[in-house]
């Protein structure tokens, strides 16, 4: 898999995660390899929300090379196993909103891997309720699960 060093945006619009893969935006990033990052939600549903977005500008899955979309799955795959050794949810879950119409607000895809816990009221990504989560806890989450990565395959 090549990765293309520039991140082209069809666009004229800034799209905010060509932003924070260029570091023009801070994130709290848990996750970065050659062609992906991985950062918590600021807006999570649940301590430990995670995006994980290629480093290239791809609208949609069906934008990406098949290879790219294989690798997402393993970036997503590490990051559910150090968010269950750090926060030990019962479930996650793993949902991408591929256009508009089916929810997708930032056209850049991505992925969010969502631990889920018994006292969740909802069990549907399409009804999410955000928490809001104090910075000294998603940093202290942050570093457990960036830790939890380094003890990954």
């Amino acid at each position: 898999m090549t990765n293309r060093q520039e991140i082209s945006n069809p666009s004229d619009e800034p799209c905010v995660f060509c932003r924070i893969v260029k570091g023009e935006i801070p994130s709290m990033k848990v996750y970065e390899d050659e062609y992906a990052i991985a950062f918590l939600d600021i807006n999570p549903v649940n301590p430990g929300h995670t995006l994980i977005v290629p480093k290239n500008h791809y609208e949609q899955l069906n934008d990406m090379p098949i290879e790219m979309a294989e690798h997402m799955m393993k970036v997503a795959w590490k990051i559910v196993l150090a968010i269950k050794k750090e926060i030990d949810p019962l479930g996650f879950n793993i949902i991408s909103n591929n256009g508009k119409e089916a929810g997708q607000l930032i056209p850049h895809f991505h992925m969010h891997v969502i631990p889920r816990f018994h006292e969740d009221k909802t069990r549907f990504a399409f009804i999410w309720g955000t928490k809001k989560i104090e910075e000294e806890q998603m940093k202290k989450i942050q570093e457990g699960i960036k830790e939890k990565l380094k003890e990954t395959v």
